[in-house]
């Protein structure tokens, strides 16, 4: 694009636009005077899965950090595959089908409707009876890409009902009152649950592999046989020890995020909905999936032309060239977005 890298504003990825935590970063200082890039990392990672715990309200043994929610869904796929046929709804974040394709499981699509509210939790989209068979079920809360946030009380019926039930909780710490519905409550009562958390998102970490998963102690243990020795480097041990162990700090600082999904979401949603062509939809998370009435794609790459990448949609099974992903920026990303679109539509206008 003959852009350099900082020029580009990149709002493919969905990531809070603050600097991470002075906290967060004054661990990672330390770390590197203090050893944590010489010495191996603690394999049992006892500090940041009791902080981790702590802050949930649970036991240590039902936790398990890894190298991003990535690694874990690979371990939550290979328990999958001893289970039977996994559950996906369509459309759908890519990233499970790219972990149950390790070890070569079979997967149900379960196509959901892309019309819906946008006025806080919803039910769960899909009948009973279309995933009645799989004795697997993946579920997103909020959903990727739609944004969409389900009740944990329309969700619970569903892990009596499957042999295994993998919760991703990425964003839900973003997300105003999504705290609410999380399903990590159940995990005591239901050892066939999963619930996958993420810290790149909410801390703007992604270079640095954070997330961890709660869930029954022996199912944990024997994932911690089947993985590498030291999945979790000591750098990001000590940067997440130091943010999960300071309660008032991640408070605010989960407060802060939440206000400004709030804010900002529901700013750049009216914007967009009056540009020409684009029918932005409802969310509850730090991403907008916005319609188009035809492709979006030489839309997208005369966007990107003017410095903005935005997320094409192509990977999530069920959608099309007509749909694109918008992380949300600050006020000044926002506008930038904006203005990179109004100016495209001028060069190619939809509608």
């Amino acid at each position: 694009m003959g852009l350099k890298p900082g020029q580009l504003l990149d709002a493919s990825a969905s990531l809070v636009p603050f600097r991470p935590p002075s906290l967060l970063l004054r661990a990672l200082e330390r770390g590197i005077r203090g050893g944590a890039l010489r010495d191996y990392p603690d394999r049992s990672q006892n500090e940041l899965r009791g902080a981790i715990a702590a802050w949930h309200g649970i036991d240590a043994d039902a936790v398990l950090p890894g190298n991003g929610a990535a690694e874990l869904f690979t371990w939550a796929a290979r328990d999958a595959a001893a289970c039977g046929l996994s559950g996906l709804l369509e459309p759908g974040f890519a990233d499970y089908r790219r972990a149950l394709a390790c070890w070569g499981c079979e997967v149900q699509g379960l196509p959901m409707d892309l019309s819906w509210s946008g006025q806080g939790a919803e039910p769960w989209p899909v009948l009973m009876d279309q995933h009645a068979h799989a004795q697997v079920l993946w579920i997103t809360n909020p959903h990727n890409p739609t944004g969409q946030l389900w009740s944990r009380a329309s969700l619970e019926p569903l892990l009596g009902r499957h042999r295994l039930v993998i919760c991703d909780e990425a964003f839900l710490p973003l997300v105003p009152e999504g705290e609410r519905q999380t399903l990590i409550p159940l995990v005591a009562e239901y050892p066939n649950l999963v619930v996958i958390r993420s810290l790149t998102k909410l801390f703007a970490v992604a270079g640095l592999r954070l997330g961890y998963a709660i869930a029954a102690p022996e199912r944990l243990q024997q994932w911690s046989q089947w993985r590498d020795p030291w999945p979790v480097n000591g750098l990001a041990l000590a940067a997440g020890t130091a943010v999960m162990a300071d309660q008032q700090g991640l408070a605010r600082w989960q407060q802060r995020v939440q206000y400004w999904v709030r804010d900002e979401g529901a700013w750049l949603q009216h914007q967009l909905r009056q540009l020409p062509g684009l029918n932005p939809r409802p969310s509850s998370a730090n991403y907008l999936l916005v319609e188009g009435q035809a492709s979006l794609l030489a839309l997208r790459e005369q966007v990107a032309q003017r410095g903005v990448l935005l997320r094409d949609c192509r990977s999530f099974e069920g959608l099309g060239a007509r749909w694109l992903r918008i992380g949300l920026q600050d006020r000044r990303g926002n506008r930038r977005i904006l203005q990179a679109l109004r100016g495209a539509l001028r060069h190619q206008p939809l509608a």
